[in-house]
């Protein structure tokens, strides 16, 4: 009696077909080679942007001040004027642009992930604009409720009622259709867009130009204490990144089979949109309205390691940081002693992207007729 015979390749990995094992493997190099260049790159960005300006200071003198400050005595810091015009106006604006970018490029992939949808970011869909809408009110009114933790509050119950409606308002059946989602995004954009004309129309002079800022995006009124307000929104919104990647991974597979391996779907909405709503308002409060960064930033961190959110999260946190420090650095740079607002860097470089994702997202699913 011969044995059962098992069809060819059967129960044994071959070169297209490579063992799980080894998958995980080259998974897990990608992502450490992915995360470690991330983090060198903004380090090194970050040092070259502290000592770019009108008063030019040497990267050398960068990292010996950052090292005389935590008690290592390697290098000579630079005079006391670079010292005071790094400590006071340089790294304040780098790393408040850094917190920024990280925030905005978090949320983006969260919004994606949640909403299931490559064109989510923040931005596109007017979650921005309500968080802006709910900042420059507070700046029109006066008001000093909570301090200066008032923008952030109003900012963040604004474009959480944004965030909460686009996403109701952009499901049907199940899933959240593409055209609805942009269509939605114009809507809420064109009517903030009016709420802060309306404002700006009856504001002061001082006003204004206040308005102005939040409306281009900029991060050149940073100060140590804008940095350190910025900090715990950041911190609780990443929060969220160790509690649910995986779970949203599991969401990629539709609202049934996560339901079915243990998700809490609606509890994890609800948390997830809490958090990615935060995360956009604090950015909103201290730089305006600054786009295109979570849609370009976990596109490019996918093409490198994949969907996987426990990498995609933290990787759109380090990318996020260094596209927008990259981009206040160019706007500074590029046009001395005039400044570009940041707003206008990233949507020059963010448009032209958004279209090539368009394009993409029609041709996969065939056209949207």
């Amino acid at each position: 009696m011969t044995a059962p015979t098992t069809p060819t390749g059967a129960g044994e990995p071959t070169a297209s077909d490579p063992a799980p094992g080894g998958r995980r493997v080259r998974h897990r190099v990608r992502a450490t080679l992915l995360l470690t260049g991330l983090t060198a790159a903004l380090v090194a960005v970050a040092l070259v942007s502290a000592g770019l300006g009108a008063y030019p200071v040497p990267v050398d003198q960068v990292a010996a001040s950052l090292l005389h400050a935590i008690g290592l005595d390697l290098g000579t810091p630079p005079d006391r004027i670079g010292q005071t015009v790094l400590w006071d106006v340089r790294l304040p604006r780098v790393t408040l642009a850094v917190a920024v970018g990280a925030a905005l490029g978090v949320a983006g992939a969260m919004m994606q992930g949640i909403f299931g949808n490559p064109l989510a970011e923040p931005g596109v869909i007017g979650v921005s604009s309500g968080a802006a809408v709910g900042a420059i009110l507070v700046i029109f009114s006066g008001l000093t409720v909570f301090g200066h933790w008032t923008i952030i509050a109003s900012s963040f119950v604004f474009g959480l009622a944004t965030t909460l409606f686009v996403y109701v308002f952009a499901r049907s059946h199940g899933r959240t259709e593409v055209v609805t989602l942009l269509l939605t995004g114009v809507a809420v954009n064109a009517v903030a867009g009016a709420a802060i004309g309306l404002m700006t129309n009856f504001s002061q002079d001082a006003q204004i130009q206040t308005i102005t800022f939040w409306q281009l995006g900029s991060v050149s009124t940073a100060t140590w204490a804008k940095v350190a307000a910025i900090t715990p929104c950041l911190l609780l919104g990443l929060a969220v990144i160790p509690l649910y990647a995986r779970r949203l991974d599991l969401l990629a597979l539709g609202e049934g089979p996560a339901r079915h391996l243990g998700v809490d779907v609606e509890r994890m909405r609800l948390v997830v949109i809490a958090a990615l709503a935060l995360l956009t308002s604090a950015a909103v409060a201290f730089a305006g309205i600054v786009a295109f960064i979570g849609l370009v930033v976990p596109h490019i961190v996918r093409m490198v390691t994949g969907p996987g959110h426990r990498i995609l999260l933290p990787s759109s946190a380090l990318g996020g940081g260094l596209l927008l420090m990259s981009a206040d650095l160019l706007a500074r740079t590029a046009a001395a002693p005039a400044e570009i607002p940041l707003g206008v860097v990233t949507a020059a470089l963010g448009g032209p992207f958004f279209f090539f994702l368009l394009h993409r997202t029609r041709a996969k699913q065939g056209g949207w007729s």
